[in-house]
């Protein structure tokens, strides 16, 4: 990633209207395939990159945590909170923003927003892996949790794996009402449901994603049967978890990077060497996803900072000659790079 002489004092910056605008300029079910296509590409070159679990600063009422990684060319941090108190405060559960910078020069090249595209990687990551590893031809989905990410999710199953209904379940009956409101004439057959147990009905994915920062069993053993797909993604801290111990062992566990999901995702409840099986090896050939009709896989989605550098690197490609971008004066560029309090003095009213 050499950087140009023009591009090494301004630094592109998304914030969240060009967001919004960059997502309708290029369209919601475009921006997730997309966006899923970069991830895959950077999955199958993951031992290009450095990882880490993320750093994590916890409380009693949530969490803030920075994820990085690089690459070697390029290198990449999110910042995110999760706070589930926040809804009630009328403030967003997950907030985010991203850097992106060149490893030869040190010099960022894009910050932006990261609280839309969070949700947008989430999904198109959650999807990518349901290629993978769900039923062939599924068309129902369970969505338990209908709060911010739902329809996100909702919107890359279909696009990606071909769904064409969702059942919809929360515990707070209108967060179901305004998901099923937002998926109005998306050609989604759209199911509210009054338990769980009525969500999963003839489903073959069940979404997992709520808020709580609590061991929680969302799925118990007795709901579910042979031959689904368990998309657990709302268990993303030490705590937190969502899917019954014995759901666990009857499955087939797939995760990102196993030394931050053995501590953040669903598995926290099992053994540390119960096995498991990294995505990016079934995206490889190296291992095998889904192997008989019966099976029930469970992909323990926690988030993982490479993810985030896909999505980085797919904003930086995307706003390239369009207006959705504002440079930014956030590096010091004297004109002798020595004399740093010169240009200072030279500034004085």
């Amino acid at each position: 990633m050499t950087l140009l002489p023009s591009e090494k004092a301004l630094v592109p910056f998304v914030s969240v209207d060009h967001m919004m605008q960059l997502i309708h300029h290029i369209g919601l079910p475009t921006m997730l395939r997309e966006m899923a296509d970069y991830i895959h590409a950077d999955f199958l070159r993951w031992d290009s990159f450095d990882k880490t679990p993320r750093v994590a600063s916890h409380s009693p009422v949530g969490v803030i945590e920075l994820m990085p990684t690089s690459d070697g060319e390029a290198y990449g941090f999110k910042y995110v909170n999760g706070h589930p108190k926040n809804t009630a405060e009328g403030l967003q559960t997950v907030t985010a923003f991203g850097l992106l910078a060149d490893v030869a020069t040190g010099y960022p090249v894009l910050l932006t927003e990261m609280t839309l595209l969070t949700a947008l990687r989430t999904a198109a990551t959650s999807a990518m892996v349901a290629r993978e590893l769900a039923p062939n031809n599924a068309k129902v989905m369970a969505m338990i949790g209908n709060g911010a990410q739902s329809e996100f999710q909702t919107l890359a199953m279909q696009e990606l794996v071909g769904i064409q209904e969702v059942r919809l379940f929360d515990t707070d009956p209108q967060a179901t009402a305004k998901c099923a409101k937002n998926l109005e004439r998306t050609g989604l057959t759209i199911t509210p449901c009054n338990t769980p147990e009525d969500a999963i009905q003839g489903a073959q994915i069940l979404t997992t994603c709520t808020a709580d920062k609590r061991n929680a069993t969302i799925l118990r053993g007795n709901m579910v049967g042979a031959g689904v797909h368990i998309n657990a993604i709302g268990g993303d801290c030490p705590g937190k978890t969502e899917i019954a111990a014995d759901i666990l062992h009857r499955s087939d566990i797939f995760v990102e990077f196993p030394p931050q999901t053995r501590i953040e995702g669903d598995i926290q409840q099992l053994a540390d060497d119960h096995p498991v099986t990294e995505i990016w090896k079934v995206l490889t050939g190296g291992d095998s996803g889904r192997t008989s009709a019966d099976q029930i896989t469970l992909f323990d989605s926690v988030g993982f900072a490479i993810e985030d550098f896909s999505a980085l690197r797919y904003i930086r490609d995307k706003i390239v000659g369009t207006p959705y971008s504002t440079p930014l004066d956030m590096l010091a560029d004297p004109d002798d790079p020595r004399d740093l309090f010169g240009m200072l003095h030279r500034a004085k009213p």
